[in-house]
């Protein structure tokens, strides 16, 4: 349409050329001769003009056709691309159709089976009606004939069944007293032992909460300044000495020490309780108090050590291990003193010992030494039973004390305890570390530990109840008579035990009960 319109346009514009050129010829007055050129020259001009106005028209034939072909060509792709489209949906719809329908016979087909199930259903449950009533009769029939063959009648029977039964329950019952009555007497002596272990767990001694830092405070926040000194050299000096950590915050008139060492912290304490005493705080006035403070620390540690010695009757204990035993008394473990922990062990020991009739003084010795690795496991590689153990072994201590100490852990330190005194150690350690109050927790915590026990217990199938008692070493668990026998009961009880281990933890051990109650009724009429 534009090229029609430039067209148009283009011989309207040549014609107003000529129109306007014969105008002003005529005008000018021009001869005649001047006249037929002017008509000779628009001819041309108008032949020129119909030419090129041919040639456009042409030229705007074959753009329109090519236009025409393109506009052609794009309609005939989007004709196809919505066919396709629409092909698309057409077998998308078709296979939708195909699962409705698959669906449908599906469901037609389990209606189907439900009936003929339930139609069988039915049919078994007339038949059962139907061979339940025949038994009864045939019971009925066996009754009467019984009666009659027998001559007495059902209840005279019951009488008779009944009395036979409880004479052979009452010489079973004889029977069964008497093996009872012989297995108390072979078993008095075990009796006593496990009444006196219970006896022994439930010692208590005394109790020394510890940790591994030390607030000391301070008389005024000025003397913060003073012991950090010039761009920190007090500081520096401290912790240089004694091997500590200073911290030295915002709290109001104190520090804290830390350290994983119990010994080094001690002799911190004391330093810098000194220095803040005495006022005059400088690096070499720190480098002389540190050391008095050890000295100091060493002879705690030796009088602590002596009197441990002595409060078990011990001798001819080896002055190294003396005073290694006298550091324990700065260390803990779960809030536990040490040194009392190893005090009450060899206590413990004895105690057993003695009903075993076991070497009371061996087991004593081996009971407080049992955790002298602990005083020097901080320089020394390994776990602290083998560390004690060499150090016992250097220090001239009885190859039978060096395997108590390497084995009082048992086989979580891959040594077994192999000799009575082994056991002996151990059982006194596991003691004196479960007791009540001997290794505190929080009581969110401790609930949480008997909860999670009951609930181990309550997934397995027939369990009815679960208690956790005496603070979670003992687990009584009720179950079902209907659900579970005597069989069935002790094999839950090793399950339920295995579970606890792999899943539960707990100090000590945890003693598993199943109990299961049969009930017997009737009515008197």
């Amino acid at each position: 349409m534009e090229v029609i319109t430039l067209v148009i346009a283009l011989v309207l514009g040549l014609g107003a050329g000529v129109f306007f050129g014969t105008r002003m010829g005529k005008a000018k007055g021009g001869a005649p001769g001047d006249t037929g050129a002017s008509e000779a020259e628009a001819a041309k001009v108008r032949a020129a003009a119909k030419a090129e106005v041919e040639a456009i028209k042409q030229a705007a034939e074959v753009e329109g056709k090519e236009a025409a072909r393109k506009r052609k060509s794009e309609l005939d792709d989007e004709l196809k691309q919505r066919r396709s489209e629409l092909h698309k949906r057409e077998e998308t719809l078709g296979q939708k159709e195909r699962e409705i329908e698959k669906q449908r016979k599906d469901a037609e087909r389990r209606a189907s089976e439900l009936d003929k199930k339930e139609k069988s259903v039915d049919g078994k449950i007339r038949s059962a009606d139907v061979s339940v009533e025949k038994a009864e009769a045939a019971q009925a029939e066996a009754r009467k004939q019984l009666e009659q063959i027998a001559g007495l009648s059902a209840d005279d029977a019951r009488k008779k069944l009944e009395e036979a039964v409880r004479g052979q329950a009452l010489q079973s019952a004889a029977v069964e007293i008497k093996r009872i009555e012989d297995d108390a007497t072979k078993e008095a002596t075990a009796r006593a032992k496990t009444i006196v272990a219970t006896a022994i767990q439930r010692f208590a001694s005394e109790f020394v909460h510890e940790r591994t830092v030390a607030t000391i405070p301070l008389p005024s926040d000025d003397l913060k300044g003073r012991l950090i000194g010039r761009e920190g050299r007090n500081v520096r000096a401290l912790e240089a000495a004694t091997g500590i950590d200073l911290i030295i915050d915002d709290t109001a008139e104190s520090i804290t020490i830390s350290c994983f060492n119990p010994v080094r912290r001690e002799i911190a304490r004391i330093a810098i309780s000194a220095l803040v005493a005495d006022g005059r705080i400088h690096p070499t006035r720190i480098e002389e108090v540190v050391r008095k403070a050890e000295k100091e620390v060493d002879k705690v540690c030796k009088e602590a050590g002596e009197q441990a010695v002595f409060d078990l009757g011990l001798h001819r204990v080896h002055p190294e291990l003396v005073k290694h035993l006298g550091r324990l008394k700065f260390r803990q473990s779960y809030a536990q003193n040490v040194l009392l922990h190893s005090i009450e062990v060899g206590y413990l020991a004895g105690l057993i010992a003695a009903e075993l009739d076991f070497n009371v003084k061996l087991a004593r010795r081996a009971g407080l030494l049992h955790d002298i690795g602990k005083a020097v496991d901080h320089e020394q590689e390994g776990g602290h039973g083998e560390v004690g153990a060499q150090l016992a072994r250097k220090h001239g201590e009885s190859p039978k004390v060096c395997q108590a100490i390497a084995a009082h852990h048992g086989d979580d330190t891959g040594v077994k305890p192999a000799a009575l005194l082994d056991h002996i150690v151990a059982a006194a350690n596991s003691l004196s570390a479960a007791r009540p109050g001997a290794r505190r927790e929080q009581l969110a915590s401790y609930i949480k530990r008997l909860d999670d026990l009951e609930a181990i217990c309550r997934r397995f199938s027939g369990v009815e109840r679960a208690y956790a008692l005496q603070a979670g070493r003992e687990i009584r668990v009720m179950v079902l008579n209907d659900q579970v026998d005597d069989a069935q009961a002790i094999v839950m009880s090793k399950e339920i035990a295995r579970t606890i281990e792999t899943e539960a933890t707990y100090p000590g051990q945890v003693r598993v009960v199943v109990v299961r109650e049969t009930r017997a009724s009737d009515y008197a009429r």
